[in-house]
């Protein structure tokens, strides 16, 4: 009971201090399309190969209220893929571990569920201790780390950081989209 416990009150604390660090900003915008990330099936991605695109990038969790935007996300993608528009997911179990471990979980959830067509990165952390990709996407100018799943962060063909939303705006609603015709500037 008391290990219980201890394991309970250790969890509370690490949320807190996650959402208690702050990391200085950068002074001017950075290439974030300088970094490799493993893809959900083992394969390296180097983001360089996204530069002349807009791209979303989403930390995404399966078993969060969030999920059903997978939807909008493929929507999206669908709509605006051809004119340019990549996005990449990024499971993660950095909030309340709502992201399934397994490769195989994930993958099959996201296509069983939501017929997930665009990369998702393997399962990585993108606040708790963030991976280099999302170390550098928070530091931004105008950007802030993410405070919950499906935290959305637009790229440009750049590789620059255009604008971040948070949970509450869909993928698909009219601020998102506005943004990504903008970058795609056809």
């Amino acid at each position: 009971m008391l290990a219980k416990c201890y394991s309970y009150l250790m969890s509370k604390l690490n949320t807190v201090r996650m959402y208690l660090h702050h990391a200085p900003k950068l002074s001017e915008a950075t290439d974030l399309y300088q970094h490799k990330v493993t893809l959900l099936d083992g394969g390296e991605f180097d983001l360089s190969n996204l530069r002349g695109h807009p791209t979303l990038i989403v930390n995404t969790a399966s078993k969060c209220g969030f999920t059903p935007q997978y939807e909008g996300l493929q929507s999206i993608y669908e709509r605006y893929h051809e004119r340019g528009l990549e996005i990449i997911g990024t499971p993660s179990g950095d909030f309340a571990d709502q992201e399934f471990e397994q490769a195989q979980e994930i993958g099959a959830f996201c296509q069983k569920n939501y017929g997930v067509a665009f990369p998702l990165t393997e399962r990585m952390s993108v606040r708790e201790d963030p991976a280099p990709l999302w170390h550098d996407l928070t530091l931004q100018p105008n950007s802030a780390p993410p405070k919950w799943n499906f935290t959305k962060y637009l790229i440009g063909a750049d590789g620059r950081l255009i604008k971040h939303w948070g949970s509450m705006t869909k993928p698909d609603g009219p601020a998102i989209t506005a943004a990504i015709e903008s970058a795609l500037g056809d």
